[in-house]
């Protein structure tokens, strides 16, 4: 019988740093990184077109990979998830592979002003270095459906700061 691996889950603005986090964290050994950025755009990208695209393909993805990322957990593997952790309906999916998996959690709350990430997203548009060229507007609709996780919703948070 294995240990179960650790799961980690990023929460923060668009440009706050989530995959950079991500990244770093999958360098570990034992450790797979799964983003759904790349499965998205590999999967959906010329159909997704607006934010209803994108709420449809994502629910789709994590009903695809919710045991999926609970079988690589239960077999002692460490999953680093580059999905973000934003409104409430998104961990409560997490929520859910964590309850499956039965294992251990860190929820990285990225606490990045918003005026940070806006210039970080004109830089990251304008070198093309991303998956999704994401508008001012898309950033301002994607960030008003944003929701700090609170202790209540039973995550081990760890806050990171610039």
């Amino acid at each position: 019988m294995y240990e179960t691996g650790h799961l980690h889950l990023v929460c923060g603005l668009i440009c706050a740093g989530k995959s950079t986090l991500c990244n770093a964290l999958a360098a570990q050994p034992n450790t797979v990184l799964l983003s759904e950025d790349h499965w998205l755009k590999t999967l959906y990208g010329p159909e997704m077109q607006t934010v209803s695209d994108y709420v449809t393909y994502s629910k789709r993805l994590q009903n695809l990979l919710t045991s999926h990322v609970a079988n690589l957990l239960q077999s002692g593997t460490t999953v680093v998830l580059d999905f973000p952790a934003n409104t409430l309906k998104q961990r409560s999916w997490l929520m859910a592979v964590i309850e499956q998996a039965n294992c251990q959690h860190t929820l990285h709350v990225l606490d990045v002003p918003i005026e940070d990430c806006k210039t970080r997203l004109f830089k990251r548009n304008a070198q093309r270095a991303h998956q999704f060229t994401v508008s001012e507007e898309q950033f301002d609709r994607f960030s008003a459906h944003f929701v700090a996780p609170s202790a209540s919703e039973g995550f081990n948070i760890e806050t990171h700061q610039p």
